[in-house]
């Protein structure tokens, strides 16, 4: 069975709005390399909707971007993309998938059928996944910012305290750290 592996970009403060992190050669290096471990991608849809807005124009050189931002956007490109929904059916980007039904089983199904893990990269998901138990570790980007506004890392709350066991910690030379945990059972 695969580890799922909660990843996201956050603030000091805790907030989670993509736009407040640093998007630097490095940043994106330590993405692709988490999803390079990886054997499938996990969002929610609106995750989904906004990433597949913009990574495959990337990737086919439709858009400027940085040599470490189009390697990201190749490598995606590839990956195997899982997508929650109780709304959207349809997810022609290449690669991707729904995953329906009860959220435990599948995800449960899911983790059993990856053995190079998960990358799960959705807030309201994993507040969801966390409930059940489900997420095995998390690798935080923090960046040294202080962004006075939400959206909020488990802004809805958990039903308990997660204890976790700290594994390493790595500052970047943009001042941002590199965060990596896992659940302590």
């Amino acid at each position: 069975m695969g580890l799922l592996t909660f990843s996201l970009n956050l603030t000091l403060d805790g907030c989670v709005d993509h736009q407040e992190g640093i998007a630097d050669d490095e940043t994106h290096a330590f993405f692709t390399q988490l999803m390079n471990e990886s054997g499938a991608m996990l969002w929610g849809r609106v995750t989904y909707e906004m990433m597949e807005g913009y990574w495959p124009a990337v990737a086919r050189g439709d858009t400027e971007a940085p040599a470490a931002m189009r390697e990201w956007a190749v490598k995606l490109e590839a990956k195997l993309k899982y997508v929650v929904s109780s709304t959207r059916k349809d997810f022609p980007w290449n690669n991707s998938h729904l995953i329906a039904g009860d959220l435990r089983t599948a995800v449960s199904k899911l983790k059993d059928a990856t053995p190079d893990g998960v990358l799960l990269g959705s807030g309201k998901l994993a507040a969801a996944l966390d409930r059940l138990d489900l997420i095995d570790e998390y690798r935080f980007l923090v960046h040294p910012r202080i962004a006075g506004h939400g959206p909020t890392l488990y802004q809805g709350g958990l039903t308990s305290t997660r204890r976790l066991e700290l594994i390493s910690a790595k500052p970047l030379r943009c001042g941002a750290v590199v965060m990596h945990y896992r659940r302590a059972r």
